[in-house]
């Protein structure tokens, strides 16, 4: 009976392992889905804003499939330079899908980038999702003014979270010590910065309309920054038999279109007089990070202006924006794991059709898929097209890798390498202990934000752990 064994169990790695136990080609497959945490679920535990409750809810959708009886669960297992290598790895199974994601956060590379009080807005995520790598010591959040900058829906959800109230987050899963640190924040202005304009930011609709619906907070948009916001996008390049490739305006996506519409109906509206602000700017490039006494005091842009090309250049103006706290979300990039080949300039692990590569021919056995097999790109339900495509090439080569000689549970082997898996049945135990602890602080269920608490709570012990 064919073992498999998926690193990563956040939706590419579900989505991957249900699409080996529903396929009929090759019958009574088995798969681990193996994850560095004890916890699953990947980014849509530790990402997914704790007020995005219904996105939060594809847990349920995901927990089927790990509930599968052929489907078995292993945490706290480490692939890589400090736990088992893909080599092993690949001993104790048929085949290896690796959907390790993408956990780098891209650098701005600008001076003053390293002051204290400069983080990366995955660091932000991670600290109110109870990540237990999050920042040791937490965030205060003692700035009048911050800085995100970034455009996409990650820098939406930070600066959302700093505009809310902390009651807003008390029925949530949110730990208590965010949840303490947001009831006493000090920030009142939140600048939220891109480098290019409105038409061209990656936020979705729904996630831009929800900060003028908080109740606490206004939002603030410059009319000067959307004059500079281009009618038309550039079309893709076309050849011309006389030269250089031609372009043509063409109209806005409508997903563009209603993101304009929303933020110009902000622009140059009446001041409502709440405790905070969120101010949209827009072509404005990140040229330095400005201190005093090691800490961040502000940032300085440069006014950027289209390029007629679908980019913009720098305009030789500039301005500083006071920030004691900045956070940078500008993109995501994979992360080498030891023992696979990488290609540095993608971000990802070299494949054809999620075959891994190695010196340029498929590696037998060994497989990848979501955000480490295509880069950081897409929504959640884009892992689920692109698992199947891994999961078509790997039934494709069963006949071979059924071949594979393979003795024993791999559970055995893991615990001989020294590995301490966390089963299905620690996973609840650490849902007991998150609702136990939600309950004694009189809230719902509340995340365990450390290693130490979710580790003890996975054997079934009780402790402080979250308070």
């Amino acid at each position: 009976m064919p073992r498999i064994a998926v690193v990563g169990s956040g939706p590419s790695g579900v989505y991957t392992a249900q699409a080996l136990v529903q396929q009929s080609r090759v019958p009574g497959i088995l798969v681990d889905v193996l994850d560095r945490l004890p916890a699953p679920y990947g980014l849509v535990r530790y990402g997914v804003a704790p007020d995005h409750e219904k996105i939060k809810s594809l847990q349920n959708t995901l927990r089927s499939v790990l509930e599968h009886e052929r489907v078995r669960f292993l945490g706290n297992v480490e692939i890589g330079a400090h736990g088992l290598t893909p080599e092993r790895l690949l001993g104790l199974y048929h085949a290896v899908v690796y959907c390790v994601g993408a956990a780098r956060d891209r650098r701005l590379g600008v001076p003053g980038e390293d002051l204290a009080g400069s983080h990366s807005a995955t660091d932000f995520v991670s600290w109110y999702s109870a990540h237990p790598d999050a920042v040791p010591g937490g965030f205060g959040l003692g700035a009048r003014s911050v800085v995100v900058i970034g455009v996409g829906n990650v820098a939406v959800d930070v600066a959302r979270v700093l505009a809310r109230g902390a009651e807003d987050f008390r029925p949530t899963d949110v730990p208590h010590p965010a949840l303490g640190a947001l009831a006493g924040s000090a920030v009142r202005e939140v600048h939220m910065v891109g480098r290019r304009g409105p038409s061209q930011a990656k936020f979705t609709t729904k996630e831009l309309r929800e900060l003028g619906s908080l109740p606490s907070a206004e939002v603030r948009v410059e009319p000067a920054d959307l004059a500079l916001d281009p009618a038309y996008a550039p079309a893709p390049a076309m050849p011309t038999a006389s030269g250089p490739p031609a372009r043509e305006a063409r109209p806005l996506a409508a997903v563009n279109r209603r993101n304009v519409e929303v933020v110009r109906g902000w622009a140059g509206a009446p001041e409502l007089g709440r405790a905070r602000r969120i101010h949209l700017r827009f072509f404005l490039r990140p040229v330095e990070l400005l201190g005093a006494g090691g800490r961040v005091t502000a940032v300085r842009f440069e006014r950027t202006a289209p390029d007629g090309h679908g980019g913009v250049r720098g305009t030789g103006t500039y301005e500083s924006i006071e920030a004691g706290l900045v956070l940078r979300a500008v993109g995501y990039r994979g992360v080498p794991l030891t023992g696979l080949p990488f290609d540095e300039t993608t971000g990802t692990v070299p494949h054809l059709a999620g075959r891994v590569l190695r010196q340029g021919a498929a590696s037998p056995g060994e497989y990848v898929a979501g955000w480490i097999k295509r880069g950081p790109t897409g929504v959640i339900g884009t892992n689920r097209a692109c698992a199947k495509e891994t999961v078509a090439s790997l039934l494709a080569d069963a006949p071979a890798l059924g071949a594979r000689r393979i003795t024993g549970d791999p559970l055995d082997a893991l615990w001989a390498a020294g590995q301490r898996p966390v089963e299905w049945t620690g996973w609840l135990a650490i849902e007991d202990a998150e609702a136990a602890l939600g309950a004694g602080l009189g809230r719902r269920s509340v995340k365990i934000p450390d290693w130490e608490g979710l580790l003890a709570a996975a054997r079934g012990e009780r402790g402080p752990s979250g308070t």
